[in-house]
Parts: structure tokens; C-alpha cells; sequence
């Protein structure tokens, strides 16, 4: 296998899970315009929006095996994607803080080459603590929510505002690694 890969994507917890798995990857920012308010259901967005990176990464590539993803927190009818603000992630909190709700990642690999695409989406269910205003500002003060997705990042500090998961835990930290090692190997990447 010739073809290079790259991650469409300069997301730390993105790299750091591809890195877990052995994968030989460049990561590259796609600068692709996320469209949080698009009307479409959940699974469609978390997909379109990763396909979205995915193709404007492998325009800059003749031959490059790229793969994006996109993660989204839904609640309810609601869909959250970065607060970007310590306001909006104190929002964000004050929502989830004794709910359920479900992390969807979509990702996109695509083979710059032949154009071969495949686009999935995965969801896991989160259930979050009930959490103090005191305990949501100190979280807040931290920083680590305001380019997160529903304003936590569970592998970090968020880790202590979750009660309890179900499902995939790399998927809400931004890759599903086991759907993804699946589709990988359609397009004769081995990981295993």
C-alpha cells in the first residue's frame, strides 16, 4: 500500500486515537465550514459534515487514503456542537447535567485516487451526573469544554461529570476505532 493517509482533521483526541491503533498517518486541517443548523436528522449531519472534510482534503491529494470525522451531541430533538464560549458551554452543561443523551460520530473515508467513499455513523449513549452550578463553573474555568462537542471531553476532566456509558468509548472521543478499522480494510488499509 502506497498511498499515504491522512486524518482531515488537526483534533489532538482524533490523532492520539489513530496513534492507539498503530495507523501511519499526517493530519490537515480541512477548513471546511461546519453547517450545525442544516435540517437533517442527526446521523445525516454527523455524516454530511464529515464528508464535507473529507472531500475537501482530498482535492489537495492525488493519491491519499483521507479520513474526517465530525461529532455531534443530541439531546432530545437538540443537536449541540461546540460551545465556543464559556457562557454557551455553561448552557450546554446546565442541559445534559442528569440526562441521557447520545454522541454521534460520523466519519468519512475517502480514496483521493479512484474516489471510492464510504460514510458512516456511530452512536453511543452518555448518561451525565447531576452536576452543581459550582461544580459546572469550575469545569468551565478549566477550559477544556469550549471546543468540545456538548462542552466535555471525557477523556479528560469531563471524565468525573459521566455516570455511567453504552456503547463505544472512542466514539465520543471522536473516532470510532472499531467501525473504522472495518471500513479501513475495504480500502486495503490494515491495522491488525
Amino acid at each position: 500500500m502506497n498511498q499515504k493517509i491522512i486524518l482531515a482533521s488537526t483534533s489532538l483526541s482524533r490523532k492520539e486515537l489513530l496513534q492507539k491503533i498503530g495507523l501511519k498517518f499526517q493530519a490537515e486541517d480541512s477548513g471546511y465550514e461546519e453547517n450545525m443548523k442544516e435540517n437533517l436528522p442527526p446521523h445525516a449531519l454527523a455524516k454530511k459534515l464529515s464528508r464535507g472534510k473529507a472531500e475537501v482534503v482530498a482535492k489537495r491529494h492525488k493519491n491519499a487514503i483521507i479520513i474526517a470525522a465530525d461529532t455531534i451531541v443530541v439531546l432530545g430533538k437538540e443537536v449541540m456542537g461546540k460551545p465556543h464560549s464559556a457562557k454557551g458551554a455553561k448552557e450546554m452543561l446546565k442541559k445534559l447535567s442528569g440526562k441521557s443523551h447520545s454522541i454521534i460520530t460520523g466519519f468519512t473515508i475517502i480514496n483521493a485516487k479512484t474516489g471510492k467513499i464510504i460514510s458512516q455513523s456511530i452512536e453511543t449513549k452518555v448518561h451525565m451526573k447531576k452536576l452543581s452550578p459550582q461544580i459546572i463553573a469550575t469545569y468551565v474555568n478549566s477550559k477544556e469544554p469550549l471546543d468540545k462537542a456538548g462542552a466535555y471531553a471525557i477523556q479528560g476532566l469531563g471524565s468525573i461529570l459521566i455516570d455511567k456509558i453504552e456503547g463505544d468509548y472512542s466514539n465520543i472521543v471522536g473516532l470510532p476505532l472499531a467501525p473504522l478499522v472495518v471500513a479501513l480494510k475495504k480500502f486495503g488499509v490494515k491495522v491488525l
